[in-house]
């Protein structure tokens, strides 16, 4: 299937949003998304928004940003850091896998933090770095400027708190710089690993479901949840034969971002090519503007 140069902005129902054009008669995308952005990569086209401008918080996300400011530094992945009391969650008390005093090389906590989300490999990354944890996150919030992110700040490295906010076009923007990463398309795309712990082998699997599916070609996976943020999911991604970043922030009930996910897929894959016209998606906000 053969697509234009820049032939749309999606016209879409986005979660009580409207149809932008007059007269066309595209078929509806509902998302279950309370924000979302799809990009086309090659170009930078935004080919849909749901509000993509607004800050949200965007909990593990947030690990994308840790995992290329810890690359930026070139560390030695080789080297062993061990997981400490310091590492906990003692914000939000959520479980880990990791017990503490639990030796791993950097790279393999680099993997669990992207891979299986692992809080205390995320905040052992940034704690072990030279200049110490908070300047890690000064680093986080230095690059997010640098990028031109106006609606992102980091608090923590590992996404906990709720003040690590961004919007889904400030997002689509940090997928695409760490697609560049060939170690963090690699650990967010695995889909499980085992790692020795102090006792005995331990288990990790990808809590991105799709990456199970034959129906997806995915280059960069990341998901994320807090109260506050919801379910979110970022994704690079192939469809319809070209490059996409997709993002999907606090999604309603514990599948629905995959749902979402699945339901862009099938828009593009599925929707006549003569429907696909560039036009204004609206939101809930334009209604009192314009009828």
């Amino acid at each position: 299937m053969q697509f234009r140069r820049g032939w749309m902005m999606m016209a879409a129902l986005l979660g009580g949003g409207f149809l932008a054009a007059r007269g066309l008669q595209a078929p509806p995308l509902v998302l279950r998304s309370a924000a979302a952005v799809v990009q086309d990569q090659a170009t930078g086209e935004v080919l849909m928004q749901k509000r993509g401008d607004d800050p949200l918080p965007i909990a593990s996300i947030t690990k994308l940003m840790t995992a290329m400011v810890v690359l930026d530094g070139h560390p030695d992945l080789h080297e062993p850091i061990t997981i400490l009391e310091e590492d906990k969650d003692d914000l939000r008390h959520s479980r880990s896998r990791l017990p503490v005093g639990t030796t791993l090389t950097r790279g393999e906590a680099l993997l669990l933090a992207l891979m299986s989300s692992e809080n205390r490999a995320a905040h052992a990354l940034g704690r072990t770095s030279p200049e110490g944890l908070a300047a890690f996150v000064a680093a986080m919030n230095a690059k997010a400027a640098a990028l031109g992110l106006g609606n992102t700040r980091f608090e923590d490295p590992a996404g906990l708190s709720g003040g690590n906010v961004s919007s889904a076009r400030d997002l689509a923007r940090i997928v695409d710089q760490a697609h560049h990463y060939a170690q963090i398309r690699v650990c967010t795309t695995t889909e499980e690993t085992t790692i020795q712990g102090r006792r005995h082998p331990i288990a990790f699997h990808n809590t991105n479901r799709l990456l199970l599916s034959p129906r997806w070609h995915i280059g960069l996976s990341k998901t994320g949840f807090i109260d506050e943020a919801g379910r979110c999911l970022v994704m690079q991604a192939e469809l319809a034969q070209r490059p996409v970043l997709i993002v999907l922030l606090d999604s309603e009930g514990r599948y629905s971002r995959f749902g979402d996910a699945d339901r862009i897929r099938q828009w593009f894959e599925g929707a006549d090519p003569a429907a696909r016209v560039r036009c204004r998606v609206f939101s809930d906000r334009d209604r009192g503007r314009r009828r």
